[in-house]
């Protein structure tokens, strides 16, 4: 398990949702596999208590199945949960994103472009990187619109489809998701609703293109 250090403002909590969280979508936690509390918490340096509300903040979205006296084992990858987490995210972010055109701001603006920029220099070097910039990218638009708390619940949500965009950077290493994030920035920058909700519903869709690759390739991760 890669463990980063804890921030400031981190609750142990929350530091050991993210970490757990990371770890699961980066695949160091491979679908199947069984974690304990006291193992987890041994490798954070903090006790079981903020491990164990974790798991069960975890386990609301079925990404993690609690085993009585045993700890919790990671879900498989099942089509149905990632189906219904693209489908919330497409639902919140199109209309996000063409809120967007209305209020973001030129610092808004500026700030999803340097994100963009950076997006194109790790898209071929760092993959981990490139995916952190990618969820930035999408974060400084819920910030731009006030809506982080959207944000919170959508992020615990998206758990299941995360983890196979972490294994479609992998498996495809498509540029087309950059070109994608400089649609919709620029729909956004032209104030232009139509365009956004256009390039969001595109952006959402190529995880479409990318299932079957997915699937030949990591075939013992997936739930049939």
């Amino acid at each position: 398990m890669i463990v980063t250090p804890k921030t400031r403002i981190e609750s142990n909590r929350d530091y050991a949702l993210r970490i757990i969280r990371n770890n699961i979508v980066n695949m160091e936690l491979k679908p199947g596999s069984l974690i304990g509390e006291q193992e987890i918490a041994l490798q954070l340096g903090c006790s079981r208590t903020p491990v164990h509300e974790a798991f069960l903040e975890l386990s609301k979205s079925g990404i993690l199945d609690v085993i009585p006296q045993k700890g919790c084992r990671v879900a498989m990858i099942d089509y149905a949960f990632i189906n219904e987490a693209r489908f919330l995210r497409r639902a919140v972010e199109v209309s996000l994103a063409e809120e967007a055109c209305d209020v973001a701001t030129p610092e808004d603006i500026a700030e999803l472009e340097a994100n963009v920029n950076l997006q194109k220099y790790c898209m071929n070097n760092d993959n981990s990187k490139f995916m952190e910039l990618d969820n930035e990218f999408h974060e400084i638009i819920y910030k731009a619109c006030n809506k982080l708390q959207c944000h919170y619940m959508v992020v615990l949500m998206s758990i299941h489809f995360d983890r196979v965009r972490k294994l479609s950077l992998e498996s495809v290493k498509d540029s087309k998701i950059v070109s994608d994030h400089e649609a919709i920035l620029n729909a956004i920058k032209n104030k232009d609703r139509s365009a956004a909700k256009a390039a969001v519903e595109k952006h959402m869709a190529r995880f479409d293109m990318d299932w079957d690759i997915i699937k030949s390739e990591y075939g013992e991760y997936i739930d049939t």
